[in-house]
């Protein structure tokens, strides 16, 4: 139709002008025709034999746009690229500084005891030694620096900072491996923009749980209260308000039955489920964690105490009874000092409070994803329930076919006090 209007516009043109034209003497100036033609063509004009000639060609305007669409997909898929890249240099200074904060953890224990256990027989044999002072003055300064390392190595923590490294040299080799995965798949499924944006919140969130720098940044070693690690980003949508209170509610829109792998038995096994790892499992480890620091503060405040009660005994050490009772007192808060430091940094109770923390997270980690799908009303529009399921047991050590326990649990009328099986059978 376009051409059609485009011939007529053009031969109209033609005839008024040569008629005008034919009534005028020819002084050699050229008849111009002004042609509009519809949008979305592309004309060309050519006159190589001397006539005139118009050339009319469709443009789609679907065909452009999607001409976009690629280097979107290159963009993301170099951004993904950067990310992988990233988390692997991450994970490989992790590792180097985690080793590093080990071999802290092992000098600072041996050295701090050789000191200490030096001063007390120095101290011990001071009263009866002719070079009295020479020994006396030694223990004290012995003991002094004891004291000094002991709190330094308490407020660190260095088994602790290792336990820390060593999970996020895990965690950030695990986001490496996902990104490449996502990037092997750009053939079939290109990469998208909620891919990127999802791989930058988990490198932000792996950034803020366990940063690199020792001081300022490094995490709280005594905290007021304990509080699961937290390495994954929060989610943007908020789960069902009633499903996080636990209160056993039905979705409003189970979809078809048995559709997308979901069935109301599956629903209660994860509500069940659910139920049991925040009131056991996770509960477990926040009360031992909880338990171990406190002791991990006693011991912290206890050695350097010692060590600094040493050496101020050591400095009444001298001639008669009271300076024997000195040099006893500076031998034996040595040795007690030399042993709640052994017990702290050798026991390393700073890494097990690590390890019950992170395992507390790990079990959180579960109940948000779990909360997050049963969130959904629609099961169409979950991710498949049979997937699911076998992703929830092998993350808890079980068996699918062990996961129906749980579904008794889902009941409003089971209390949380008849519950005595783990949900977890990793840890």
């Amino acid at each position: 139709m376009a051409a059609l209007q485009a011939q007529r516009l053009f031969l109209t043109a033609s005839s008024s002008s040569s008629s005008s034209c034919a009534g005028r003497p020819r002084r050699g100036a050229p008849c111009r025709a002004a042609l509009r033609v519809p949008a979305g063509l592309n004309t060309a004009a050519s006159s190589a034999d001397g006539s005139l000639g118009l050339k009319l060609e469709w443009v789609d305007p679907r065909v452009v746009a999607t001409t976009s669409a690629p280097a979107e997909d290159a963009v993301a898929v170099d951004k993904l690229r950067a990310i992988a890249e990233a988390a692997a240099d991450r994970a490989e200074m992790h590792d180097i500084i985690g080793r590093q904060r080990d071999n802290w953890n092992h000098l600072l224990l041996h050295s701090t005891n050789s000191l200490t256990l030096a001063a007390s027989v120095m101290a011990a044999l001071a009263p009866a030694a002719p070079s009295m002072v020479a020994l006396k003055a030694s223990a004290g300064a012995l003991l002094a620096t004891a004291a000094v390392t002991m709190a330094a190595a308490g407020k660190i923590q260095p088994s602790q900072l290792a336990e820390e490294q060593r999970n996020a040299t895990r965690l950030w080799r695990q986001l490496e491996r996902d990104v490449r995965a996502v990037l092997d798949l750009k053939a079939s499924a290109p990469p998208t923009k909620a891919d990127v944006q999802d791989a930058m919140d988990r490198v932000l969130a792996l950034d803020a749980a366990y940063p690199l720098p020792l001081l300022p940044g490094m995490l709280e070693k005594f905290p007021k209260k304990m509080e699961p690690a937290r390495w994954w980003p929060r989610r943007r949508q908020a789960s069902n308000k009633k499903l996080a209170a636990y209160g056993g509610t039905k979705s409003r829109s189970f979809g078809r039955r048995g559709g997308n792998g979901w069935t109301q038995e599956l629903e209660d096994e994860m509500r069940g489920l659910l139920r049991v790892l925040k009131a056991k499992d996770e509960h477990q480890y926040l009360k031992f964690g909880k338990a171990l620091l406190d002791v991990n503060r006693g011991l912290a405040v206890a050695g350097p105490a010692l060590a600094g009660t040493a050496a101020v005994a050591a400095a009444f050490i001298g001639g008669g009874e009271a300076g024997a009772w000195a040099s006893g007192a500076a031998a034996l808060c040595g040795a007690l000092a030399a042993a709640a430091n052994t017990v702290e940094h050798g026991g390393q109770v700073g890494m097990v409070f690590e390890l019950f923390r992170n395992c507390a997270g790990f079990y959180r980690k579960v109940q948000e994803e779990i909360e997050a799908c049963l969130g959904e009303a629609d099961a169409d529009r979950r991710e498949n329930g049979e997937v699911f399921q076998t992703k929830v047991a092998l993350l808890l050590g079980r068996s699918t076919s062990d996961l129906r326990q749980f579904r008794r649990m889902a009941s409003a009328s089971f209390k949380d006090e008849d519950i005595t099986d783990f949900a977890g059978k990793l840890f």
